[in-house]
C-alpha cells in the first residue's frame, strides 16, 4: 500500500502504563495500515489494547515507540496545539455512550464541530440540520437529546462526527447499546454516509452481529495484531 493510499500507517507501536513493576504494556509492536475509503475494524478481548490503539491513531495519546502518521501527517511531529486543531479538522468520533450535551439541542450538539473551528453559528447549525435529515432525523434539530431513543441519539452521535467531513472517524463500539434493529441501521448509516464521501472508518466492536460490514479486520490480543483479514460473512448478513 502507498502512502497516497493509507489513511493511517503505523509502524512498531509500543504503548505502556504504569511504572515499576506495576507497569503494564498496552501495544507491543503494531504495525497496521487503513486504507482511505474503508471500513476497518478491530475486535480481541477486552484488555488487549484496541482502545489504546485506536486513541494513539487519533493522536489523543502519544506511543513510547514507533511512527503513526495520519493522512500523511507525522502526528509526533506536532506540537500539542497544531495536534488538537489537525485531530479537530481531520478527525470525527463516535463513542458507545453517544457523549451528547444535554444542556444543547440536537442541531447545536451536531454543529459542535464547526463551531469550534471557528465556522459561524448560522452556517454550522445549517450543515448540522443537513447532517441530521441525511442520518434521518430531520425536524429534531431543536429537541433535547434526553428526548430522542438510544438509536436516535447513536444517529446524532454519527451527524457530528462527520459534519466536518473527516478523513477519519474512530468509532468505540458503536452498536453495543443497541438493539439489533438499531445497530443494523446505524452500521448501514456509516458505511454508507462515511465511506461513500471518501472517508476511513475504524471501529472497535465486540458485536459480532456487525462483522459483516467491514472491508477488513484485524484481530488483536495481548497488545499485537493476530491477522488482519476480509471476513467471510457478507455484508449486513448477521453471522
Amino acid at each position: 500500500m502507498t502512502d497516497a493510499q493509507a489513511a493511517v500507517r503505523c509502524r512498531g507501536l509500543v504503548k505502556s502504563y504504569g511504572e515499576g513493576a506495576a507497569r503494564a504494556q498496552a501495544l507491543r509492536g503494531v504495525d497496521l495500515d487503513v486504507r482511505r475509503g474503508e471500513l476497518f475494524m478491530l475486535v480481541g478481548p477486552s484488555g488487549c489494547g484496541k482502545t489504546t490503539l485506536i486513541s494513539v491513531m487519533a493522536g489523543i495519546l502519544n506511543q513510547d515507540e514507533g511512527a503513526c502518521q495520519l493522512l500523511g501527517q507525522d502526528l509526533a511531529a506536532l506540537s500539542p496545539r497544531e495536534r488538537t486543531a489537525f485531530r479537530g479538522r481531520n478527525i470525527g468520533f463516535v463513542f458507545q455512550a453517544f457523549n451528547l450535551l444535554p444542556a444543547l439541542s440536537v442541531a447545536e450538539n451536531v454543529g459542535l464541530p464547526l463551531l469550534i473551528a471557528g465556522v459561524p453559528r448560522v452556517r454550522a447549525l445549517q450543515e448540522a440540520c443537513r447532517m441530521l435529515e441525511s442520518v434521518g432525523l430531520a425536524g429534531l434539530d431543536a429537541r433535547s437529546p434526553r428526548d430522542l431513543s438510544g438509536g436516535q441519539q447513536q444517529r446524532v452521535a454519527i451527524a457530528r462526527a462527520l459534519v466536518h467531513s473527516p478523513g477519519l472517524v474512530v468509532c468505540d463500539e458503536p452498536t453495543s447499546a443497541l438493539d439489533h434493529a438499531a445497530g443494523q441501521s446505524v452500521m448501514e448509516l456509516l458505511k454508507n454516509l462515511a465511506t461513500g464521501g471518501g472517508c476511513s472508518l475504524v471501529i472497535v466492536t465486540h458485536d459480532p452481529r456487525v462483522f459483516g460490514y467491514a472491508d477488513r479486520m484485524a484481530h488483536m490480543d495481548d497488545g499485537r495484531i493476530l491477522r488482519v483479514e476480509v471476513p467471510a460473512s457478507a455484508q449486513g448478513v448477521t453471522p
